[in-house]
């Protein structure tokens, strides 16, 4: 679990809910103030109902897949990645690329295993490399679909607050022949801008940036296992296996040749 996500949603919630419930008055009734259903019906059905007009049914239908790897993901440790591609070059040098291939099998990593297999298969590393270039491609594809469905999201949100806010105005307009009634009516037409500025602002927005980063991070993995996997291919030395990883990490995580 990211807790850092959490963390910040906590935050940003704890703090606008504190914002709410100062002033004189029982918390209830304060925070009762910003409670209007019809205000809800309108920022949360409208900004479905946009999304699904702009986007594809079952792309909408794995939004709760796609939000959850904002709060689910799992670690990158890089030094084990170079680690085991230093243990197949030592042992593709001393016994042959074939003595590879009950290691491969049990690799859990898809991407990896599949390089590692057409590697021991004896492809050539032209054709290795376009394989797994096109895998590359159809995962930031993939990953491309889910920002900009939450994107979507943080755009329509906002939008349909302000237009909840101009229903409320004109309602309030059309009674303007009672001033007490006034200062209420507008208070819950601007309800509605409140919900969509929330919903964008706090939570699809941050999340559309933590997808981003996670989409990078799994990018340069891949580009990284990549790179070991046509080193080995080529028959490379393993300490210039070593280097050419290396260059996947920040300096201070780099290991000594």
């Amino acid at each position: 679990m990211d807790l850092a996500t959490i963390i910040g949603l906590v935050c940003s919630f704890a703090l606008v809910l504190m914002g709410m419930l100062m002033g004189e008055g029982s918390m209830l009734d304060k925070f009762m103030t910003f409670v209007d259903i019809p205000s809800v019906a309108i920022v949360l059905g409208g900004t479905l109902g946009c999304t699904l007009t702009s986007t594809p049914l079952a792309n909408v239908a794995n939004l709760g897949k796609i939000m959850k790897n904002a709060f689910f993901a799992k670690p990158i440790d890089t030094k084990i990645v170079i680690d085991q591609f230093i243990d197949f070059a030592n042992r593709a040098r001393r016994e042959g690329i074939l003595s590879l291939e009950g290691a491969v099998n049990a690799i859990g990593d898809d991407y990896l295993r599949k390089g590692m297999q057409l590697t021991v298969d004896g492809m050539e590393p032209q054709i290795i490399e376009e394989i797994l270039n096109g895998e590359i491609d159809n995962l930031e594809s993939r990953h491309q679909t889910g920002i900009e469905l939450v994107n979507a999201l943080a755009t329509f949100a906002p939008a349909l607050g302000m237009i909840g806010t101009v229903i409320g105005l004109v309602a309030m307009l059309k009674n303007l022949n009672d001033p007490s009634a006034i200062g209420p009516a507008m208070a819950v037409a601007l309800i509605t801008t409140f919900y969509g500025a929330i919903l964008a602002n706090l939570v699809f927005i941050p999340i559309s940036n933590k997808l981003k980063t996670r989409s990078a991070a799994e990018v340069q993995l891949r580009e990284m296992q990549l790179q070991g996997v046509l080193a080995i291919a080529k028959g490379e030395n393993p300490r210039l296996i070593q280097e050419k990883l290396n260059s996947f990490q920040p300096p201070k995580q780099r290991q000594a040749t």
